[in-house]
């Protein structure tokens, strides 16, 4: 959400008049209706405490006519390239139908001109291999970015000056952010309501859509790999319990311990899984309950240090100013109970 949007929203609330952030989802020929519906799914489920709506979301083509999509029915959308122009954040679903965007090829110029009349400073964000119609309008040039990681190498070789990396779920680059394949896009959609509105907010849109609130680990885990000895057991219930005993000592020995597994399998089936190291993963998920404590308790920064595992206050401000680019206080006003809440700068790829 852009900053002058935010400034915005917050006038109308302190004036008493709520006003829902405007969402643009461009259908191009040949979306799959799967990613289509995200948005509105996912949106659509964020309220407010009393139950009013906080996103409007509008499905729009480039001319206001009926796509086909990729399941073999038409879409009919709600308007035309006018919706991209008053919106503040414009989502791209993926679209089957332009396979010359695979080879960098340019846009379809009545998708360049619909893309010319979003405003600056729009919010913008793609859903899997929307981000080549994002890459193709040199929207991601010089950024981080993420898109299906059996793509990657061919999106890499299509727009060399895009910063891939494929095993993530998502990133978020501030007011440009990418998801990975087809399911990732929940995950960011409801990133971004965490992000506008704090973890309740999101966590209660999850729960209407029976989806966790966030997923472990990255694309990596979804990668091809060759398959493990049926006789190996995983590292899931290990990660169940780590995450019961985030305040204690847990180290790398430990975890291993409870797995049952040597240091060196246990490093190796965590990371396969994953998509990162024990290490990497328990600063996460101690990062993620500090979050939650500091928005919804009003314990010192430094019993929430404690409580995350992360040790000390100054441990906890130096883990968030590194991953979120916000201290343990700037989080709580911005996201705490009872705060209007608005984004944070500096916001970065999820856990």
């Amino acid at each position: 959400m852009r900053t002058t949007h935010g400034r915005t929203v917050r006038s109308e609330r302190e004036e008493g008049r709520a006003v829902p952030h405007r969402i643009a989802v461009l259908a191009l020929p040949g979306v799959p209706p799967f990613e289509l519906g995200i948005p509105s799914r996912v949106f659509g489920s964020a309220v407010d405490s009393e139950g009013r709506p906080l996103y409007e979301v509008t499905v729009c083509t480039v001319d206001g006519d009926p796509v086909p999509s990729d399941a073999g029915f038409t879409v009919q959308p709600a308007a035309g390239a006018e919706a991209l122009a008053s919106a503040d954040t414009v989502i791209v679903p993926p679209t089957h139908a332009m396979p010359e965007l695979v080879l960098g090829g340019p846009l379809p110029p009545e998708v360049t001109a619909a893309v010319a009349a979003i405003r600056p400073g729009t919010r913008l964000v793609s859903i899997c291999t929307g981000s080549y119609v994002l890459a193709a309008a040199g929207l991601l040039d010089g950024r981080p970015a993420t898109t299906h990681w059996r793509l990657a190498p061919e999106f890499r070789r299509a727009y060399p000056k895009v910063r891939v990396d494929e095993d993530v779920l998502f990133v978020d680059d501030g007011d440009v952010l990418t998801s990975a394949g087809v399911a990732a896009g929940v995950d960011l959609c409801l990133h971004m309501i965490r992000r506008d509105h704090g973890a309740a907010t999101a966590n209660r849109a999850a729960r209407v859509c029976v989806v966790p609130p966030w997923r472990d680990g990255g694309q990596a885990q979804f990668i091809d790999r060759p398959v493990p000895e049926p006789t190996l057991s995983d590292t899931t219930a290990t990660r169940a319990w780590a995450l019961e005993h985030l305040a204690e000592p847990l180290t790398l020995a430990r975890l291993a311990e409870h797995a049952r597994m040597s240091l060196r399998t246990f490093s190796r089936r965590f990371r396969d899984e994953v998509g990162m190291t024990p290490v990497q993963w328990l600063t996460a998920q101690r990062l993620e309950l500090a979050k939650q404590l500091l928005e919804t308790t009003d314990l010192p920064v430094d019993l929430v240090a404690h409580r995350a595992g992360l040790g000390s206050g100054n441990s906890l401000r130096a883990h968030m100013r590194t991953a979120f680019g916000v201290s343990p206080a700037a989080y709580r006003r911005a996201f705490g109970a009872g705060a209007d809440a608005f984004p944070v700068a500096g916001g970065r790829s999820g856990m």
